[in-house]
């Protein structure tokens, strides 16, 4: 289901992107704080949740471009129940929606409940069948794809391939418009095992495209603390509440925003960064 959702809000700051490898190191460590994962430096597999990411020293990637949005964007949500606004009192109080008065502009929300990427959904088919079924003349200048932690029973067989060719057809139909990639955030603590596997599958893939990712997982939005202030574990079965989507709104936008400081790294050239 598609929905467009336009609400004003106070411009919100704009910086100007720096350069320098010492200023890269900072900012790669205040990404920790802001649930930013810089996907250049991508977390192995195998590393537990939370843990840092330690640079392959055989691996060159290059990072992306820093995230620079028009004065009133249009940005195309896109994802499974927790972008259709699941357990919200309405639907368009989800993140999704919300997200619009954040960063003063317009979102266009397609989210299918119980949908994946290999998994099919309860009111619509898997991620890649509804990406192809989407109307290309949309125009989004952002695309934030979302999730999901539904391919959690699928395993491993095939997933990487059914990401890989969603996300090349997404964009295919939209060149012109900037990916970033939202993983999925946890139900439920603590993390699954099949919930981190699929955390860690996206970012790598990500950062070999040098598309931002960002993780909820890895970056504890969702933390024993305030779980039961963000999900509805009763009727809303394990879905954000109506501030729990408040919540991932603010923190989205915040993300969003953190990747307008990212360093840049010159045509040609690579950029790691240590430990985080």
């Amino acid at each position: 289901m598609i929905y467009s959702h336009a609400m004003k809000a106070a411009p919100a700051r704009r910086r100007l992107p720096v350069a320098g490898l010492a200023v890269a190191v900072i900012l790669a460590l205040a990404a920790v704080v802001l649930g930013v994962w810089r996907p250049w430096v991508p977390v192995p597999s195998s590393a537990p949740v939370g843990a840092a990411a330690v640079a392959n020293e055989d691996a060159v990637a290059i990072a992306p471009v820093p995230l620079h949005l028009p004065e009133h964007p249009t940005v195309l949500v896109f994802g499974d129940s927790w972008t259709y606004g699941s357990a919200a009192t309405d639907p368009t109080l989800g993140y999704a929606y919300q997200l619009a008065a954040l960063i003063d502009g317009e979102t266009i929300v397609d989210g299918v409940r119980g949908s994946g990427y290999l998994k099919p959904g309860l009111d619509g088919p898997a991620f890649g069948e509804r990406i192809a079924a989407l109307d290309p003349a949309l125009s989004p200048d952002l695309i934030i794809l979302q999730g999901s932690i539904n391919d959690r029973a699928q395993g491993e067989a095939g997933y990487r391939e059914a990401v890989t060719a969603a996300w090349d057809a997404m964009a295919a139909k939209y060149s012109e418009a900037t990916i970033v990639i939202l993983g999925p955030a946890p139900h439920e603590l603590p993390v699954g095992a099949e919930t981190a596997r699929i955390d860690a599958d996206l970012g790598e893939l990500a950062a070999a495209r040098s598309w931002w990712y960002i993780s909820p997982v890895a970056q504890d939005w969702i933390t024993e603390q305030n779980y039961l202030s963000v999900i509805d574990v009763e009727v809303g079965r394990k879905h954000p509440s109506t501030d729990g989507h408040r919540y991932l709104a603010e923190k989205l936008a915040a993300a969003l925003g953190e990747l307008g400081d990212a360093p840049v790294t010159e045509a040609g050239g690579s950029e790691t960064t240590p430990e985080q």
